[in-house]
C-alpha cells in the first residue's frame, strides 16, 4: 500500500516538480524534457551507475518517418509505417497507443537532437522485423548513434554503466560494423570493415580519446543532456514507495545512503525503472514455464519495482507473460543473446525431438515465442566445423576453438558423428541424422520449404551473401559436429503498467492514477507481443517519456 504522509512523518523532504525513477533513455528523455520547459527535475537511480539496460544495448532506435531518415533517402511515410504497426500489433495495441507513437516520434528525436550532442545515423539496410508485411521497409528504419567522444562526459564517465558485451581490446564497434566483422573470413567487406574500425581506434589512442559507441553512446549522449539542464542523477537512490495525497500522486519514498527518505512532486512521478527480468518471483508468477531470472541480459537491478509499487495503487498491468526475448546460450559468465550467429548457413535449431521447430533466422521474439509453443526449451543449434571456420560465434573469431569452460559447463557439446552427437544432447540419433539430412536437400536446392528461412529480407540482413543460391542455407556435412545449448533469454521483459497515450497511469476500469506516469519496460509496450524492428524498445520508451514529461508541463509541441 502506497504511503500517504503528512510533513510530521517524514524525515527529510526535496521538493521538485518532477521526479523521474530510472536513467535509461526513457527516464532521461523524460528528465531532459521536463527541464527543458522549466520544471524543477530530479532523476533517481537504483543503481550506482547510470543507462540501466539501454547502456547495456546496441543503441538502436526504432522511430518512423524521423529527420535523420528522410535526410538519407529512406522511403518513408506516416502512412506506410501506420499501416506497418497495425498489421503486426493487431488487436492486441489500440489505435490512439499506435497514433501517439508515431505522431509524435519524429518530434521527440529532434528535440532530443537539439538538446544532446548525441548524433545519429541510419543503419543502412537493417531491414524492418517483418519488410514483406504491409507498409514493412526492407531498407529498414532503425538509427543508431555516431561515435561519442567520451569525454563529454568528464568524471561521470566512471559512472557509465558497462556494456553487455566488450568490444576486443576496446575497439569502438557499431551496429552497422557488426554485420561485416561477422563475415571477416568470408566477404571483402567484412576485411574492410574490421580494417576500418581498426585504424578508428588507433586514430583513437593517438589523439588519447575514448569513443563510445551503440547504448553507450545513446546513454552518454543523454546524461550530457541533463548536465547541460541542470538535472541532478542521484544514483544509489531506490525506489520504495509510491507516496500519495487525496489519490494523487505526490512523491516517492526511496533510500537515500541506506536511509529512508522522502521526496517530493507537484507535478507529477515517472516510473522509467524498467522491467522485472531479475525478480524471480514474479517472472515464476507471471511467465511460462522454464524461466528465472539467469537468461536474461538486462540490467541487474532491474526487478520490477515500479510495477510493483504502481499495483499496489491499483495499477492495471497488461502482457506480463511476455518479454524482449531471444534465443540465448548459457555461458559460464552469463548469458549470450544469440543474434547474428542463427541465421548464418550452416547451422539449425533442433529440439529434444531431434527435430526442427521454426526458421532460425527469424525475429528473436519470435524464435522463442516458437521455443515455447512447440515445447522446444532447451534448443540445440546444431552445426559442423565448415560453419565454425567461417564465422565469428558469440565473440570468437572463425576456427577458433570453443574454451574449455563452454564443454565443462554443457553449453557446448562436440562429436565425430551427428549420431553420437545426438547421444550427447540425449536426442534420438535417427531423428536429427532424418532432420540434418532433410535441411540438407533444401540448403541444396535454396529453398526451406518447412519454415522459409532465407525469404524474408531480415533473414538475409545477417546472411552470407557469398553462400549460394540461399545466404542463409548450406548443408552441415563437415566433421565434427558441434551442439550448443539455447535458452529463452531475453532484453528485458515486456508487461508492465497499462497507459494512455500521454503515458499516464490508468486502473483496471480505466480511470487514471493523477499523477502518476510509465514509459519503457515499466509500461505496457506500443509493440504488443511483436517488434517492429531494431530498437523497436528504445524508440517508443523514449517517446512516452517525452508524452509524459510534456503533459507535466501542460506543453504541447
Amino acid at each position: 500500500m502506497a504511503k500517504t504522509i503528512t510533513c510530521s512523518s517524514m524525515e527529510s523532504m526535496d521538493e521538485y516538480d518532477v521526479i523521474v525513477v530510472g536513467s535509461g533513455a526513457a527516464g532521461m528523455t523524460a528528465a531532459l524534457t521536463a527541464a527543458h520547459h522549466g520544471l524543477r527535475t530530479v532523476l533517481i537511480e537504483k543503481a550506482p551507475t547510470f543507462g540501466g539496460s539501454t547502456a547495456r544495448s546496441g543503441g538502436g532506435v526504432w522511430i518512423p518517418n524521423n529527420d535523420v531518415l528522410l535526410a538519407e533517402g529512406v522511403p518513408d511515410t506516416p502512412e506506410q509505417a501506420r499501416d506497418y504497426l497495425k498489421h503486426i500489433t493487431g488487436d492486441v495495441v489500440d489505435d490512439d497507443m499506435r497514433a501517439a507513437f508515431l505522431d509524435n516520434g519524429p518530434t521527440m528525436l529532434r528535440f532530443v537532437l537539439a538538446n544532446t550532442p548525441l548524433r545519429l545515423r541510419w543503419v543502412t539496410d537493417y531491414s524492418d522485423y517483418y519488410p514483406e508485411a504491409p507498409g514493412g521497409l526492407p531498407s529498414g528504419r532503425s538509427l543508431e548513434p555516431r561515435p561519442l567522444n567520451a569525454a563529454i562526459l568528464g568524471d561521470e564517465l566512471a559512472r557509465l554503466t558497462p556494456p553487455y558485451l566488450k568490444a576486443p581490446t576496446g575497439m569502438a564497434v557499431t551496429q552497422a560494423d557488426f554485420r561485416w566483422m561477422n563475415l571477416v573470413a568470408r566477404h571483402p567487406r567484412g576485411l574492410l570493415r574490421s580494417a576500418r574500425v581498426a585504424g578508428r581506434r588507433v586514430f583513437s589512442l593517438l589523439l588519447r580519446r575514448q569513443l563510445l559507441v551503440m547504448g553507450q553512446a545513446l546513454s552518454a549522449g543523454l546524461r550530457a543532456g541533463l548536465a547541460g539542464q541542470g538535472v541532478p542523477v542521484l544514483l544509489e537512490t531506490p525506489l520504495t514507495d509510491l507516496v500519495t495525497e487525496d489519490g494523487r500522486v505526490t512523491g516517492v519514498e526511496v533510500l537515500r545512503d541506506g536511509r529512508p527518505a522522502t521526496i517530493r512532486a507537484r507535478k507529477g512521478v515517472l516510473l522509467a525503472s524498467g522491467g522485472f527480468e531479475h525478480n524471480e518471483r514474479m517472472r515464476k508468477e507471471y511467465q511460462q514455464a522454464p524461466i528465472g531470472t539467469e537468461w536474461t541480459v538486462g540490467a541487474a537491478e532491474n526487478t520490477g519495482d515500479g510495477i510493483e509499487a504502481g499495483m499496489r495503487l491499483g495499477a492495471a498491468v497488461t502482457l506480463m507473460d511476455d518479454a524482449w526475448w531471444g534465443p540465448s546460450i548459457p555461458l559460464p559468465r552469463g548469458p549470450y543473446f544469440c543474434l547474428a550467429e542463427r541465421g548464418l548457413p550452416g547451422c539449425i535449431m533442433v529440439n529434444q525431438r531431434g527435430e526442427r521447430f521454426a526458421n532460425e533466422a527469424a525475429p528473436y521474439v519470435d524464435a522463442v515465442h516458437a521455443m515455447y509453443e512447440t515445447n522446444s526449451v532447451p534448443a540445440w543449434l546444431i552445426a559442423d566445423q565448415t560453419y565454425r571456420n567461417r564465422y565469428i560465434f558469440a565473440g570468437l573469431g572463425p576456427r577458433q576453438p570453443f574454451p574449455g569452460r563452454w564443454y565443462k559447463s554443457g553449453a557446448v557439446r562436440r562429436a565425430p558423428t551427428l549420431e553420437a552427437l545426438a547421444d550427447e544432447i540425449e536426442v534420438p540419433p535417427d531423428k536429427l541424422r532424418d532432420t540434418v539430412a532433410r535441411f540438407n536437400g533444401y540448403a541444396d536446392s535454396g529453398v526451406d520449404s518447412e519454415f522459409h528461412r532465407g525469404d524474408s529480407a531480415y533473414d538475409r540482413y545477417y546472411g552470407d551473401p557469398r553462400n549460394r543460391p540461399n545466404p542463409n542455407l548450406a548443408a552441415l556435412r563437415r566433421a565434427p559436429f558441434y551442439a550448443v545449448r539455447i535458452v529463452p533469454g531475453d532484453l528485458g521483459t515486456k508487461g508492465g503498467l497499462r497507459t494512455d497515450t500521454t503515458a499516464r497511469v490508468l486502473r483496471e476500469d480505466g480511470s487514471v492514477i493523477e499523477g502518476l506516469y510509465a514509459a519503457g519496460n515499466a509500461s505496457a509496450p506500443v509493440m504488443g507481443r511483436t517488434y517492429a524492428g531494431p530498437g523497436a524498445t528504445l524508440g517508443p520508451a523514449m517517446v512516452f517519456a517525452y508524452l509524459a514529461a510534456l503533459d507535466m508541463a501542460g506543453a504541447k509541441e
